[in-house]
Formats: structure tokens, sequence, C-alpha cells
């Protein structure tokens, strides 16, 4: 083994354990790796900065600007009000009917933006029509990952390994060309999940409904020193016998009352720790109280004039949902307001453990003293010209603005559903590119003024451009230094007169293992030159390698945290870890089994 394959080797190991841990974001993790490329002298240092004028950098870069465009015009929304119509639908039909329409969406849209529209409506409809979203939200978020896999468009990671493999000499991908495998991998999840649906959690008062439509957050209220309720008992406040305010404890002077009563009477700085959906909270005077968290800019600055009253009063409530890798985990709401300075003020925090606990066991700690976890919400007050800045945080998702008067232009929709349209259509014909297609569809966008760059700059998710631009050499260094042959040699070695089904089974379980844990495109990115290696070892076709790499690295079922979208339903309250573990391991499996096989047919 020499210098170079053990640098590389040293490379990728740090590069998963960082992944793994969350201990650095991702985009200091990629740019870290392009670092010591050079300085190693494992690339040179143009091709340490090729991943940044990659055509599936750029690709991914212009079809998430065409799928903010879709749903900000409310594209997407129209593809998924359709799915409204299948409330009448018993379970065991409505299950495989929403997997399908999400899986069709999926294919050519962002399956995160598409899986936060069905968390929406599904939590509506199950309110109204008294069903358990549960047990659709998990099937909907799979559906989604496998319908994303059926196109060369679907995911980022099946541009990324096209390209990867491009560059290493293997033929690349029609639009369509493995559509017929992903059919029927999305077949069997859809039958797999129709029955396994009966398994996942019921309730009769939908936890979600609770979390996620009715928007209940804990505050934290301070008594304020004029506030005309002092010495007052608590029974006389207005919010006191508000049905949808729940008062969890009262805090003196670092003293609790878990359970105030109407006869407590009320002194200056008193803590109140309060349950309450956003509708609730906005009606409490804030003359007599104010948010222990909270900015005193919002209340305390009297505006100069009327139009700085009106433009101080232009605020929204907007619900952001915290992912793995967010800046946000294990911070407090004191470090929130620093990260926040002059974007937002946090309100209010919404603590998945404590829901799913139901608030009886145990009560939740004064907010200044929580610190967030992925899968929390956090409740924000942000002025509306600020707003387009909170896309633009990482690993964080704009789940609802409250008092918004967001409105749909049927003009602009129409002309997003054309772009779509034209971008599918040129790329699946042949007739462009898909990069030269999606570069089509934004100047369609662009030229309609159904998108603003200024805007679009803050909502592109940018750690994924730097996860891209920062992997991508790390393969490049992979084929310099020969590490992909190694690899590929010491497996054959392994797999010695093992039928080669078996070889490419252990390669799409390796593959999908790792998917589970660190990022897919960064898995994708490790594992294609060992998979093309592989194959010409074996003197076998590359195709069947690189689409076992391709499917499994989408296939990461069985964590919370192996895909964006289950991490979406997970921070929603309804399942528990294992809930993956179990369902979404045997998923997997299955998936891996046939998956195997019907590649082995192109051997």
């Amino acid at each position: 083994m020499s210098l170079e394959i053990i640098l590389v080797f040293v490379i990728i190991g740090v590069t998963i354990l960082l992944f793994a841990t969350e201990f650095l974001p991702i985009d200091k993790i990629a740019f870290l790796i392009i670092v010591s490329l050079v300085l190693l002298g494992l690339t040179t240092p143009e091709e340490a900065i090729s991943g940044f004028s990659s055509p599936a950098t750029i690709t991914i870069l212009m079809l998430m600007i065409l799928s903010i465009g879709l749903e900000d015009n409310g594209v997407i929304d129209l593809l998924t009000q359709s799915i409204k119509r299948l409330k009448i639908l018993p379970m065991l039909l409505m299950v495989p009917a929403f997997m399908l329409v999400a899986a069709s969406i999926s294919s050519f849209i962002s399956t995160t933006a598409v899986v936060v529209i069905f968390i929406k409506i599904i939590a509506q409809l199950s309110e109204k029509y008294n069903f358990s979203a549960p047990k659709l939200l998990m099937p909907i978020s799979f559906a989604g990952i496998l319908g994303g896999s059926c196109t060369l468009m679907g995911t980022s990671t099946n541009l990324l390994v096209n390209s990867v493999s491009k560059k290493l000499g293997a033929e690349a991908f029609t639009f369509f060309e493995f559509t017929m495998y992903g059919l029927v991998l999305l077949a069997v999840g859809i039958i797999f999940m129709t029955f396994a649906s009966r398994w996942l959690p019921k309730s009769s008062n939908d936890e979600l409904v609770e979390n996620y439509v009715d928007n209940n957050f804990v505050f934290t209220l301070t008594v304020k020193d004029d506030s005309r309720w002092i010495g007052k008992p608590m029974s006389e406040v207005k919010f006191f016998k508000n049905p949808d305010i729940k008062i969890l404890k009262l805090i003196r002077e670092d003293i609790v009352n878990t359970s105030p009563g109407p006869n407590t009477t009320l002194r200056a700085n008193d803590q109140l720790v309060l349950l309450s959906d956003v509708k609730a909270y906005a009606g409490i005077s804030k003359e007599d109280f104010r948010l222990s968290a909270e900015n005193e800019v919002f209340f305390s600055e009297e505006p100069a004039d009327e139009d700085e009253k009106k433009e101080k009063n232009a605020f929204s409530y907007i619900e952001l949902l915290i992912l793995p890798g967010s800046e946000f985990i294990d911070k407090s709401f004191a470090e929130i307001k620093i990260l926040l300075y002059n974007i937002a003020t946090p309100l209010g925090i919404q603590n998945t453990q404590e829901f799913k606990k139901g608030m009886r066991f145990k009560l939740p700690k004064l907010i200044k003293n929580t610190n967030l976890q992925a899968g929390d919400k956090l409740l924000l007050k942000a002025n509306k010209n600020e707003i387009s800045h909170l896309y633009s945080l990482d690993n964080t998702i704009v789940l609802r603005h409250h008092e918004e008067d967001y409105h749909i232009n049927p003009y602009k929709r129409a002309i997003s559903l054309f772009a779509l349209i034209a971008v599918v259509g040129l790329a699946a014909s042949g007739v462009l590119s898909i990069l030269t297609s999606a570069l089509t569809g934004v100047a369609i966008l662009l030229i309609t003024d159904c998108i603003n760059l200024s805007k679009i700059y803050k909502k592109v998710n940018w750690q994924i451009i730097f996860l891209l631009a920062g992997m991508i050499p790390l393969g490049i260094a992979m084929n310099n230094s020969g590490t992909d042959m190694w690899i590929s040699e010491h497996l054959l070695d392994l797999l010695m007169g093992q039928n080669h089904i078996i070889i490419l089974g252990v390669l799409f379980a390796i593959t999908m293992l790792m998917s589970g844990f660190i990022s897919n495109n960064a898995t994708a990115v490790i594992v294609t030159p060992i998979a093309i290696t592989l194959a010409a070892g074996l003197d076998l076709p590359a195709k069947p390698f690189i689409l076992a790499v391709m499917f499994a690295a989408n296939f990461s079922f069985f964590t919370p945290m192996g895909y964006q979208t289950n991490t979406l339903i997970y921070g929603t309250g309804a399942y528990r870890f294992r809930h993956f573990v179990i369902i979404g391991g045997m998923l997997s499996i299955i998936l891996l089994v046939v998956g195997t096989l019907l590649l082995s047919t192109m051997l």
C-alpha cells in the first residue's frame, strides 16, 4: 500500500467520522477536503476545485432554483391538491394512492419540497376526516425517495453518480434508462408499506394534528414590573381560562410551582411557562408580560412615525424545523438570539421528545435553559422584509408562515409549470442535455419574472453545492492514487469464487449501510469509483454496478437521519427511532434482495 493510498484512506475515514458525528457542518467538511487534497498532493489545485465547475454541481444548482420557483409559484401545491380527493378511500387503498402520487411528483421535483407540502395536507385531512396521519407520513417519505430514484433528475445522487462515472470513462445514462428498474423497486416499496402501515403508530387524537397543525409551542412569560396584574389572583388574567393556553408552571425566585391555581397571586418578575398555539399567544397583552426569550426590539422601542410604525408591525410568525447538522443544535435561546440577531426573534419551542411524552411525565424546562435538538421546531418572529434570510439557514426548513399575505399568481404558476414540462421533455427526448435543459428552464423563469435571483440566493441550500464541490475531487484523488483499484482488488480477493450476483449484492449492501449514517451524495462519490473498478476486474459491464450504488445510496430507510425527508417526518413527533429501524430496515433488506436480482439481469 503506497503512501498516497494511506493518505486517501485517512481523509475518507476522517470525513466519514465527521459526517456521522456532525462535529462540523457539511460545507466546512467539504472545504477541508479540498484543502487537504491540495496540500497532500493528491490532486492538482485545478482538480481540487473542479467540483465547482462540474456539470453535476451546476445541474443540481439549476434544478434547485427550478424547484424553488415551482414551490413559490404554487405548482407543487397545485400538483398535490388533487390528493385531497383520496380522503374517501379506505386506509388500505389510501396508503398506495398517496405513495403513488408522491413518487410521481418526486421523480421530477425536489423530494423534500414535496414531502413538506404532503405533511401539511395530511395533517389537515387527518384532523377533518379522523384518520391516522402517522400511517401515511412514513410511506409518503419512502415513496418520495423511491420515486426520485426513477429518473436521472429525480435526486442529486443520480446526477452525481452519472457525472463521476462519466469522468471515469463509463457510458452516461439517459434520462429514463433505469426507470423500469426504479418502478419495480417503487412497486415493491408500495406493496410492503401498504401492509406494514398497520404497525405504524395510531392515535385517535392524532399527535401530528396537535403538534403540527395546532402549532403548540412552549413559551416563557415574565410579569413586567408595571403589570396591572401584580398582586391579583391568576384567575383574573384574561388568558387563564383560554382553552388554547395551558399554564405548565410558575417560577418565582428559582422556586418552581408545577400546579399554580386560580388563587395564586402574581408578583413582578414571576415567570409563567405556557403551552399555547400561535394564535392564542398573539392575543396575550404585551403591556403586562414579556417573553423571557424575546428580543425587546419588537415591543419596547416606540416607532418614530406612522410609516416606521407600520413597517415595525409588518411581521410574521415563522415555524422553523431544526434538521441534523444545524448550527442551532445544542444551543440555548440566548445563543439563538445572537445567531439570529437582526433577522428574527425566537419566541417558543416545540420539543419533539416532550410532545411524545404527552407533556405528562416531565414538564419542560424553562425556555432559557432548553437546548435545541434535531426535530425540534422554533417559533420565530421576523419582520416580513427579513423572512427571506431564514431560507438561507443551513439544515433548517421553514414550515409555515402565520399572518402571511402571500398569494399565488396564476400567470406565474402556469409559466412555472410550462418550464418544468419543457425541462423534462427536452432532457427526456435527448434534444438537449439535462444541464442545458435545466439552464433553459431557469432562463424561462427569469425572463418571465417568475423568480427573483436575490431571493433565490437566500433559499438555495448552498451546503449541498459545497458538499458536491468537495466530494467530487475526493473521487478524483481515489482514482489518481489507485485507492479505488486497491479496494476493488482486495474485495475481489475476499469474494473470490463467489457468484457475481453475491458480489453485486455485497456492493449494494455496503453502499446502503453507509448512506444510513452519512450523506448519500458523499457515499455515492466514495463508492462509485470502487464499483467501476470492481466491474472491470470481473470483466463485467459497469452499469449494473453503478446502478447498485445509485439505488443503494438513496435507499437509507432504516435511520431518520439517512435522508432529509425521513428527518422531516421524524420531527413531527409521530414516530420513534425503532419505527425506522424495524419497518425501514425490513424494507431496505427487501429492496437489497430485489434490487440485486434485478440488476443481475444486466450482467
